[in-house]
């Protein structure tokens, strides 16, 4: 083989070992396991790969027959955003809860537990936490992934969380660089705008990954938005000064930098993938995350052909792109390590009670003792009560004002508290309702039976703020669920603010209307 044949080879070697692709189905594509044999060491899990435990550990296995140290990656961030639960709703509560709860103790037991069962499936990174500080309430994509809007408690939480995520083997990736939380677009739509001085960057938004860089963070995610005070021309994952001057330099952080998924159209609908994956990387990004609307051999080749046409036309500098490549095999290695010993993907619950003995034992104070996730989304839920009110023993109707689901948590996973009702009051029945009619739809179909109302961030949408009025005025027996970010005044006999919407939330908020 002639010296520019190995050159080449090597090249093309790199350009694959950047990038994280996804892909269709619940076993691996033939494609996908070509493309490993290549040189391909990262491969993304979403929703749509996933049916159980069972069949990831088997899909990892898969994997791993064909290239032993692959990084299989998810975004898992559990609360409103899962993907190993997707068509059942989290077994933890999410950020915000966490936050609400403010016991770092608790968010590290969290984390950890939520490490070893995506351990157990055989996922060793895992694109969490949400580092962001949700300073601008109206912020349409953060909201309850935040641990709040609070700096120092974002910072204690996230130090929290990444050490209780990698003390299980799973590499964690903290997002989103340098900041995502002083947003009111979403960057899945559109490039967002975070116009403040560097002052309040660096004493708000870039303290908690200083957190997360202090505890060992084994990647960092950029974040697709346009930050004048720092770079007035490029967005923060296409950006050097960011990326490379800032994250790395300043900031001293030495591991592997993630890009947010290159097909969102804050970087596909301004730059294209392929000129933004070479961007990306050339800023100083080591990964490129595609995948999440973008699932075929295609788009890797496409991805692949642009880094190495890059290297080769100047634009890119092939030490760079080798820099790149080596930080993720040496995550992977840092994985291969760190890998914890084979256990069962399922958790020993076997009846449904949320105990892993099965026995529905509780903790004084009300906690069950096996399971970290209820018990921490019960300490989450802030009850409001109105004078009078007595727990339900009657199956109620629950009307679920339903907002329009941002991208990240996707509208494939159930919420609310009607299931949970449901079992705790057989009979219960349920609607879904949206828009400005909603408040007299709701009294149509509920009838004479206690309507309990179910919101998402209330504050955000004047039309379910109508509905509640309506309702309340006409039913002021009305029991109220707030499941997203608590900013509206409690209203309503019952008003209850679960921090999130998990299944987990939805049961501890059933739990307490049921009197349980």
């Amino acid at each position: 083989m002639t010296t520019i044949a190995r050159a080449t080879d090597t090249l093309t070697r790199d350009a694959l070992t950047v990038l994280q692709p996804g892909f269709t189905g619940t076993t691996a594509p033939e494609w996908l396991l070509r493309r490993l044999g290549e040189g391909l060491a990262s491969v993304g899990l979403f929703g749509r790969n996933i049916a159980s435990a069972e069949q990831v550990a088997a899909l990892t296995a898969q994997l791993r027959a064909e290239r032993e140290d692959v990084l299989v990656a998810i975004d898992e961030e559990s609360g409103d955003v899962t993907r190993l639960e997707v068509r059942t709703g989290s077994s933890f509560p999410g950020n915000l809860a966490l936050g609400a709860v403010d016991d770092v103790g608790l968010t590290r037991e969290v984390a950890a537990e939520l490490g070893r069962r995506l351990a157990a499936c055989g996922v060793n990174l895992n694109w969490a936490p949400s580092a962001d500080v949700n300073s601008n309430p109206d912020n349409p994509v953060i909201g309850v992934r935040a641990f709040g809007a609070g700096t120092d408690l974002v910072a204690r939480h996230t130090a929290a969380y990444v050490t209780g995520m990698q003390s299980a083997g799973v590499a964690a990736c903290t997002k989103h660089f340098p900041g995502h939380g002083d947003t009111g677009v979403d960057s899945h739509h559109a490039m967002p705008l975070i116009d403040v001085d560097a002052t309040v960057l660096e004493e708000r938004d870039l303290v908690p990954f200083r957190a997360a860089i202090a505890a060992g963070s084994r990647a960092v995610m950029s974040a697709h938005i346009l930050v004048p005070a720092l770079d007035p021309e490029r967005p923060a994952t296409l950006s050097r000064r960011i990326l490379t001057d800032l994250l790395r330099g300043e900031l001293g952080y030495d591991g592997l930098i993630v890009t947010d998924g290159m097909e969102m159209q804050a970087i596909a609908g301004t730059y294209g993938i392929e000129r933004g994956s070479v961007l990306a990387i050339a800023a100083g990004a080591d990964a490129i995350c595609v995948g999440g609307g973008l699932s075929d051999e295609d788009t890797v080749r496409r991805l692949c052909d642009a880094l190495v046409e890059a290297v080769r036309s100047g634009e890119l500098s092939e030490d760079r792109l080798a820099d790149a490549a080596e930080r993720v095999r040496a995550l992977a290695r840092w994985t291969a390590t760190h890998r914890p010993d084979a256990r069962s993907p399922e958790p020993a619950d076997r009846d449904g009670d949320g105990n892993e003995d099965g026995n529905g034992a509780r903790e004084a104070g009300g906690d069950e003792g096996g399971d970290v996730g209820l018990r921490a989304a019960r300490r989450a839920v802030r009850v409001t009560v109105a004078e009078g009110f007595t727990p339900l023993t009657d199956p109620p109707y629950v009307a679920a004002l339903t907002p329009v689901a941002n991208i990240a948590v996707g509208d494939e996973t159930p919420w609310g508290v009607a299931a949970e009702l449901f079992r705790l009051l057989p009979g219960t029945e349920t609607g879904s309702f949206t828009g400005p009619e909603a408040g007299n739809e709701v009294l149509a179909a509920a009838g004479r039976r206690r309507v309990v109302a179910v919101v998402r961030d209330e504050h955000r949408h004047p039309w379910m703020a109508a509905a509640l009025d309506i309702l309340l005025a006409a039913r002021p027996d009305t029991i109220v669920v707030e499941m997203g970010v608590p900013r509206a005044r409690p209203r309503g006999a019952l008003h209850l603010a679960t921090h999130g919407a998990a299944r987990v939330c939805g049961r501890a908020a059933a739990e307490a209307i049921a009197g349980v």
